[in-house]
């Protein structure tokens, strides 16, 4: 049975998306191609960020929390310390 689960990704400071570096703007690409490549696939139901770009979303539809921890772990951002993320169990109410 398929289960729910919300990323949150934090990045490093205030303003990081107006003063990225150009590694950090390289890596947050290879994120959103990451997520983009999960959205295909439907696993990843949907992904955003709040308007200041204080943090982001992704919700997952997964078998185990295992894989969803895997897929977090596994994101470009999050691999190269540039995000910070946090695993939920989510549960879904309206779709």
């Amino acid at each position: 049975m398929s289960r729910h689960y919300l990323i949150m990704y934090c990045p490093p400071r205030d303003g990081f998306a107006e003063n990225a570096t150009p590694e950090e703007s390289a890596e947050v690409m290879k994120h959103f191609e990451y997520l983009k490549q999960l959205h295909a696939e439907k696993v990843v139901l949907f992904a955003g960020r709040i308007e200041d770009a204080r943090f982001g979303i992704a919700l997952l539809e997964t078998e185990a929390e295992q894989e969803a921890q895997q897929i977090m772990n596994d994101d470009p951002a999050v691999k190269a310390k540039i995000f910070t993320a946090e695993l939920l169990p989510f549960s879904l109410a309206l779709s």
